[in-house]
């Protein structure tokens, strides 16, 4: 059984560990961003956080583990935001950086979709 003999096996092969490995590197890229940033503040490279452990960092290490990555998304979600219209209204020529780390954050969410869906159900019946 090669792929000559079945070519429609290789492609869909191909597809799927082209879609693992970008799935893994922009896990690791979204949660490395996050996580030094928070860690360049815990550390004093820049200014003191207001908060112990800025949720950037947790999810970032979350992302990094690969433990709870639908969550960590979840919490990286709003700020992605705030940043990127931050940075499209306020700075426009600033805002490369931020839209691809928005794509990213897109990318991810459609990739762990699955676990956003009981969240989206209009009616759900209680379990016990």
């Amino acid at each position: 059984m090669t792929t000559t003999t079945f070519p429609q096996f290789a492609a869909s092969s191909s597809a799927r560990t082209f879609a693992r490995y970008a799935t893994i590197g922009a896990r690791c890229a979204l949660g490395f961003v996050f996580f030094s940033a928070g860690l360049m503040g815990l550390l004093n490279v820049m200014p003191p956080p207001s908060e112990p452990m800025p949720p950037g960092a947790l999810a970032g290490a979350l992302l990094l583990s690969n433990r709870f990555v639908p969550l960590a998304l979840t919490l990286l979600a709003p700020v992605l935001v705030n940043i990127f219209l931050f940075h499209a209204v306020l700075t426009p020529g600033q805002v490369g950086m931020p839209s691809a780390l928005l794509c990213v954050e897109l990318f991810l969410a459609w990739t762990y979709r699955a676990a956003y869906r009981p969240l989206l159900t209009a009616r759900n019946s209680a379990s016990s």
